[in-house]
């Protein structure tokens, strides 16, 4: 059981550790958690097929723990987030569950908690996660009481007012819904803008029957890239839940932190928050006009800092974009579609703008693999064999440790972070220097394998 409440959210395999039994069980021990507020929580779902019935197994929980429901169906993530800012029939909800197994394959399903407009993870989760092993056997009737709710319609009328002035936009683009959910709500807002677009795998199907919705994977991206290769300049990619972007021009694959380069130059005096995979280009080009924190990898750490910085902008190299300015400081693949769109409009030259900013040679994520019990020991064990590096090491400048240990050196940096939700090792290299990356890679992976014999 243990092995389904991660650092970020709920996740394991339907019917397996995400069974009637043990879903009714977080349904209830959240429920008494939600109580106090207030006791209202909503509820949306993904495409996998099994969403449904997870909802129902979450209904009856809450019932139990004597909340009231509101469902709202099969909506994308950023609808459910945006759910906790609105009243429908005049109340408010106190807390959210998204249902979506996000970009992981179709067996697997999972629950993405907010609670009084704030992420629940970390040690909330873990600690629900002991209430429920020690009541494992505790019996949850059925009841399916709720009310249903229209925030996907509200979601849909938001942003097409907000956005109103993009009518008129004549760039054609085309976007890849990958079979997730961003298609419920993405060709609405697309036609009632009046855009002129081409959609890929628009319908929700949990099989996901075209490719895997992750567009951090090259492979998933193909049939967007033949589509850029012929009649388009701009594709944008969806992951399997909206909260990721993929954004896409006839030369580059737009990565998170370059986005956040492109949003923030618009803002002013803008805070920016990235993660510890970030470019130091990044840093450096916000830090010229504004302010940049590294911080945490993960969507719930972001929203916290965000919050506690009261800053404009949230970004993470694999595509969660976060807009607390003009916005709510939540991840939305959609809503950051519409704000590029907007960049665009306004004569943003995207190509010819990464061409200006400084060249730097980098890895993709590097995965080392390793176990669960041994991936924070390995970061530790590095961080005191950093201390005292071999003579042939290269000149560590500096040595940050927010997250896992970012080794700063003369030409570039190299990232090791233990992963919060798989048995791994995340490394990452860049540099200035063309072969310095491979350099700093090899040079930290001998050190964590003189750091796996120690243990």
């Amino acid at each position: 059981m243990q092995s389904i409440f991660r650092e970020y959210d709920i996740r394991g395999i339907f019917e397996q550790e995400l069974n009637e039994q043990s879903v009714k069980l977080i349904g209830y021990f959240l429920g008494l958690q939600v109580k106090p507020l207030g006791g209202v929580v909503a509820i949306g779902y993904d495409a996998r097929n099994h969403s449904p019935k997870l909802c129902e197994y979450l209904i009856s929980g809450f019932n139990k723990a004597g909340c009231i429901v509101q469902n709202m169906g099969l909506v994308a993530t950023p609808v459910n987030y945006f759910a906790n800012y609105q009243s429908f029939d005049g109340v408010t909800p106190n807390a959210s569950v998204m249902i979506t197994g996000s970009h992981n394959p179709p067996q697997y399903n999972g629950f993405k908690i907010t609670v009084d407009k704030k992420p629940f993870f970390g040690e909330d989760i873990y600690a629900l996660g002991d209430m429920i092993e020690k009541n494992i056997n505790m019996l949850i009737e059925d009841d399916l009481a709720c009310k249903h709710i229209n925030a996907k319609e509200r979601y849909i009328d938001y942003l097409v007012e907000a956005f109103a002035h993009l009518r008129g936009f004549e760039t054609p683009f085309v976007y890849d819904c990958g079979n997730g959910v961003a298609g419920v709500v993405v060709l609405e807002i697309f036609q009632r803008l009046g855009f002129t677009c081409k959609g890929l795998f628009v319908q929700p199907d949990g099989s996901f029957p075209n490719h895997h919705p992750d567009p951090t994977v090259e492979e998933n991206l193909k049939d967007i890239k033949k589509e850029l290769a012929v009649d388009f300049d701009y594709g944008f990619a969806y992951d399997g839940d909206a909260d990721r972007l993929a954004f896409l021009t006839k030369k580059n694959n737009v990565k998170g932190d370059i986005m956040a380069i492109l949003f923030s130059k618009a803002m002013k005096n803008p805070i920016v928050i990235g993660e510890v995979k970030c470019s130091q280009v990044m840093y450096d080009m916000i830090n010229s006009y504004g302010k940049a924190y590294m911080y945490k990898t993960g969507h719930s750490n972001l929203k916290v800092k965000i919050a506690q910085l009261h800053a404009d902008f949230a970004a993470e190299v694999s595509g969660h974009l976060f807009f607390n300015d003009r916005y709510f400081g939540y991840d939305d693949a959609i809503y950051a579609t519409l704000r590029m769109l907007e960049l665009l409009q306004d004569g943003l030259h995207v190509d010819e703008f990464i061409d200006t900013l400084p060249q730097v040679f980098n890895t993709e994520e590097i995965k080392v693999q390793t176990t669960e019990t041994q991936k924070f020991q390995l970061v530790e064990k590095l961080k005191e064999l950093l201390q005292n590096p071999p003579a042939d090491f290269p000149h560590i400048k500096e040595i940050i440790t927010v997250d896992g240990v970012r080794v700063v050196f003369d030409h570039g940096w190299g990232l090791v972070r233990a992963s919060n939700t798989t048995p791994i090792l995340v490394t990452r290299f860049e540099s200035t220097i063309e072969g310095k990356a491979k350099e700093y890679e090899t040079k930290l992976n001998a050190l964590i394998q003189i750091a796996k014999e120690s243990l």
